[in-house]
């Protein structure tokens, strides 16, 4: 792994997220529910916001990994 900038890990972040939704066939309306169980406040339009702009908090990564229970992610897969 050679990730040489801030928005390069950015853009892996939401390239990674936007995979696994489709992978567990979760739409952004779904991960908002799911993301309120984990004391997170996101509608659909603020996911679609964040995961546009490439964007987003580790507490906003980490609460999407464990909200599609996603459970031994490797950075490699990012």
């Amino acid at each position: 792994m050679n990730i040489k900038s801030e928005e390069e890990w950015a853009e892996r972040a939401a390239a990674f997220l936007k995979h696994k939704l489709k992978d567990t066939e979760v739409t952004y309306g779904e991960l908002a529910k799911r993301l309120r169980k984990h004391g997170l406040k996101e509608t659909e339009a603020s996911i679609t916001n964040k995961l546009a702009r490439g964007t987003f908090p580790a507490t906003f990564f980490l609460a999407c990994i464990a909200a599609l229970e996603l459970e031994g992610v490797a950075l490699e897969e990012i």
